[in-house]
């Protein structure tokens, strides 16, 4: 099967520095994960994000156990990170955040671009399930991730002033 991207652009509520800051502390992945993927983070959580780290988590799709490895492939706060697939159900599966600041709060992009296993089946496999499920994870996410930030302003604050993010 051939690549596929997928893009979702959101504005957020806070400045650059504050909302990077949120998306750099890995505590948050569960909560802007639906619960129907029953998303765990299973190693340990970095101290401090960065290039290089993997994280390695466990999820259901489609109620079927899935183990999912991810390495941060690129790391440039506060404008960008990215995270890549290392094990997990795709041949590939690249996913680029990027932040830009905008008179209302911070634009943020998510770019996914992925690829199913298998040639005629991969096909009929993300037309049946992955693209819509893609849609729905993003559309999930990016209410909680809305909820959550304009929620917790005091925190977003905290978050701004954390040490070594910025160098």
């Amino acid at each position: 099967m051939e690549t596929r991207t997928y893009t979702r652009e959101q504005i957020l509520t806070g400045n650059l520095d504050q909302v990077f800051a949120f998306f750099a502390d890995a505590t948050h992945l569960e909560f802007i994960t639906p619960p129907w993927l029953r998303f765990q983070t299973i190693s340990a959580l970095p101290a401090q994000m960065e290039q290089g780290v993997t994280m390695e988590h466990k999820l259901k799709l489609h109620r079927i156990p899935v183990r999912w490895v991810t390495e941060i492939s690129e790391w440039s706060p506060p404008y960008k990170f990215v995270d890549r697939q290392k094990v997990g159900p795709f041949s590939t599966w690249i996913h680029s955040h990027e932040f830009v600041p905008v008179p209302t709060g911070t634009l943020m992009t998510d770019t996914v671009v992925y690829r199913v296993p298998g040639w005629l089946l991969g096909r009929l496999i993300d037309w049946l399930y992955v693209s819509r499920d893609i849609r729905r994870i993003f559309e999930y996410r990016q209410q909680a991730i809305a909820k959550l930030l304009e929620r917790n302003q005091e925190t977003l604050e905290q978050f701004s002033n954390l040490d070594g993010l910025s160098q």
